[in-house]
């Protein structure tokens, strides 16, 4: 930074009596274009040796990192957008199991109603069936006893028609095998 000011002054203090003495900027003067010419080289060598380099380094070296850092926000944009994909299949993937999870909940549903329908189906037609055995129970003990009273009256009408009481055990005999000879008829 010393060095460019130092040959501003150099070249202001040069050019200052030159341009006096001749009297005016616009004419022409062999030696101060000479000095002018001279002081430009100087000052175009200076500033090469030791401005250009530098800014020049720095300017490839700011170059250098905003081309690095430009494939380092393209390289995390490719990673991002790889695991934005990853997440999204893993999303769809959930999804589709959630679908799988559901259908498989009501196909179980669906199978224990099945399956509670056929066994009320099944206990209601064994209590049909068991409902049906007692009232063929009931209805067979029903005959049965009114057999028996039937008998009963038959046998004490029967004495009384004949007059004396025949052996129990035999009129019960009788009686049955003749019931039985009608209930086949």
């Amino acid at each position: 930074m010393r060095i460019p000011f130092a040959s501003a002054a150099l070249v202001a203090a040069l050019s200052t009596p030159a341009y006096a003495a001749e009297g005016g900027l616009l004419t022409p003067s062999g030696g101060l274009m000479f000095w002018t010419l001279l002081i430009f080289g100087i000052l175009v060598f200076i500033l090469g040796k030791y401005a250009f380099g530098p800014l020049t380094e720095a300017v490839e070296a700011r170059e250098k990192a905003l081309r690095d850092a430009i494939a380092a926000a393209q390289k995390d944009r490719a990673d991002a957008e790889r695991v934005l994909a990853e997440h999204k299949a893993q999303l769809d993937a959930a999804r589709g199991e959630a679908q799988k999870i559901i259908a498989d909940g009501r196909a179980v549903a669906e199978s224990m109603r099945t399956d509670h329908l056929a066994e009320t189906k099944k206990l209601q037609d064994e209590m049909l069936a068991r409902a049906k055995r007692d009232i063929e129970n009931e209805k067979t003990a029903a005959i049965a006893d009114l057999r028996r009273a039937a008998i009963d009256l038959a046998i004490s009408g029967a004495s009384k028609v004949i007059g004396k009481n025949l052996d129990d055990a035999t009129n019960r005999k009788l009686v049955n095998d003749f019931l039985a000879t009608v209930g086949k008829s």
